[in-house]
């Protein structure tokens, strides 16, 4: 009889069919899922629509969670526990260290994958090298943070090219890695951390930066600095660390204005897991932190002022550059690709069970603030931890976060990487209570994919994401080249940072020309592109060339967008 059956059975036995069911289904898309990786990894990965794989693990996750029951009471296999054995033998050091060596061993392969410098990258390069040697910024804008044109401009006095940019780039991505372990190692362990720091790591969209000139990385490490200060100044009462927070975060200012919006989530989620009376009880030091912080953002305010009237204009004039279509367009652009695209599949599950976990402890939270009269705490209330209020804050800093930036600016995965952080914190935390004791066996396995998709994610890179730009770079670079001009130039054009970079000359848009008084002896060209954005009609371009003398060649090129036509305006016509 079944109910008899039932009783029989040991705990390791799959009670029914359709756990079996559930048991092969789980087995067979992980198993997917490993080999999709090694596909890619072996250079297959053209088989897949666009290089990108599919998200097996989107479903074997539910199928694991539904037979926890089962595997959870077993024992762990004794292969299992030699090879945890085995890991464990190696010293804890070498895992992070190893973790950093494959980050720049990427980023290292992914430079000969991307060779030409990016439309963003050669903003803050343009301006890096108009320091060093006094060439033009092209395409830098009043909006824009100084902090990385001035670590660019360190590294071309040691060596002139995108090579050493790029190396700056190296050192921002190691330097937040470096702290997503020191961080996950304090609040989980050594070990946890390394999972953490794996996970990360092989977000595609976290990995796609990595070899790239930008702010976004480094300005995450800051951030998760920031964070980490705050939880230590209420974790430990009787230490300094929030007298720290004001010179992180003005560092993490400098290096990205976009961090505001971070900081303002971060401060209310302080205040919603914390309570004001709590930071209130630090009041001394929050005023000096708030002086501290004024200080430092005093000669911001003067430059800000004077270029734009206001204190404040220049945050408002980064906010108004964003490409949205409408106030909260980047913020419904959160929630189609989250967590998915954010992280891939692995990130995906181990980010939303960090969800669940800050949830979890925020209902925990709430039920304990709301006793019953005469019989304490609501009925059926679950203890709070010693560590609830930390999920709370992390958990929340990190919608908060997505909620404040997707209101407030266009929605680009490179902006929300703390978010990603701190869920894969948390993730990495609940897998680890979840497990029991196969923690070291799940976690291990966690790990083990994540490096795989690591070396996935960069062949996915290098033949999936990179090949839209390097095409398009096939237009704009020989062009750039060929219009190198020992003279003062000015190329108009929608390319303008791209172009500015490789001809060395000054570059606007045909927006920005109709509304600038070019220097005298300055030679212009228009060039337009066969199939080019932010191109002027046939009727525009006659007004803006007005009754000028001209000249046109075409300069031909392999790119998506075609040959260039250029139109020089010579000097001296009227």
């Amino acid at each position: 009889m079944p109910a008899q059956r039932a009783e029989s059975e040991s705990p390791g036995a799959i009670p029914g069919k359709r756990r079996r069911i559930i048991v092969v289904t789980a087995c067979a898309l992980t198993a997917a899922a490993v080999l999709q990786q090694l596909l890619i990894v072996l250079g297959h990965g053209r088989l897949l629509p666009g290089w990108q794989p599919w998200p097996f693990l989107l479903g074997a996750a539910p199928a694991w969670l539904a037979i926890r029951p089962w595997w959870a009471r077993a024992e762990v296999p004794a292969r299992c526990a030699r090879i945890v054995r085995s890991v464990r033998r190696v010293p804890a050091p070498l895992w992070p260290a190893a973790v950093l060596l494959l980050a720049a061993g990427a980023w290292a392969w992914l430079q000969d994958k991307e060779p030409y410098i990016g439309h963003e990258e050669a903003v803050y390069a343009n301006k890096a090298r108009s320091w060093w040697n006094g060439l033009p910024d092209a395409g830098w804008g009043v909006y824009r943070p100084v902090g990385l044109p001035w670590l660019g401009r360190i590294a071309l006095e040691i060596h002139p090219d995108v090579g050493a940019l790029r190396t700056v780039a190296l050192a921002l991505t190691l330097f937040t890695l470096a702290t997503v372990y020191l961080v996950a190692a304090r609040w989980l362990s050594p070990r946890r951390a390394v999972v953490v720091v794996l996970v990360v790591l092989s977000g595609l969209g976290f990995l796609r930066r990595v070899p790239e000139f930008l702010n976004d990385i480094g300005a995450t490490g800051l951030l998760l600095w920031v964070i980490f200060l705050l939880v230590r100044a209420q974790e430990n009462r009787d230490g300094k660390a929030l007298l720290l927070v004001p010179f992180i975060a003005l560092a993490a200012f400098y290096l990205r204005y976009g961090v505001v919006g971070n900081l303002l989530a971060i401060a209310v989620s302080a205040l919603i897991a914390y309570g004001p009376r709590a930071w209130l009880a630090r009041g001394r030091q929050l005023a000096i932190a708030g002086g501290v912080l004024c200080a430092g953002l005093l000669p911001h305010f003067l430059y800000a002022t004077a270029t734009t009237g206001s204190p404040l204009g220049i945050i408002f004039f980064a906010t108004d550059q964003a490409e949205r279509l409408f106030i909260g367009d980047g913020l419904l652009y959160y929630l189609a690709i989250f967590p998915y695209r954010l992280a891939g599949d692995l990130g995906a599950v181990v980010m939303t069970a960090g969800l669940v976990v800050a949830g979890a402890a925020a209902r925990r939270l709430w039920r304990s603030r709301r006793p019953v009269p005469g019989a304490g705490a609501a009925p059926g209330a679950a203890p709070v931890r010693d560590d609830d209020r930390r999920h709370v804050f992390l958990g929340s800093s990190a919608v908060l976060i997505c909620v404040v930036l997707g209101l407030a600016t266009d929605g680009e995965p490179r902006f929300v990487y703390a978010p990603v952080v701190l869920l894969t914190i948390l993730g990495v935390g609940g897998l680890a209570r979840a497990a029991r004791a196969w923690t070291p066996v799940v976690l291990g396995c966690v790990a083990a994919l994540s490096a795989l998709t690591v070396l996935g994610s960069a062949q996915v890179i290098a033949h999936g994401a990179m090949a839209a730009p390097n095409l398009l770079k096939k237009s704009t670079v020989p062009v750039a080249l060929e219009l190198r001009s020992e003279r003062p130039c000015l190329l108009v054009t929608g390319y303008e940072p791209d172009l500015g970079w490789y001809s060395g000359c000054d570059a606007v848009t045909y927006g920005q020309f109709r509304e600038l008084s070019p220097p005298r002896g300055t030679d212009i060209s228009f060039v337009l592109f066969e199939k080019g954005r932010l191109q002027p009609s046939a009727g525009e371009l006659e007004r803006l060339i007005g009754d000028r003398r001209t000249s046109s060649r075409t300069i031909p090129a392999e790119g998506s967008i075609g040959d260039a036509t250029v139109i020089t305006l010579h000097r001296g016509a009227s």
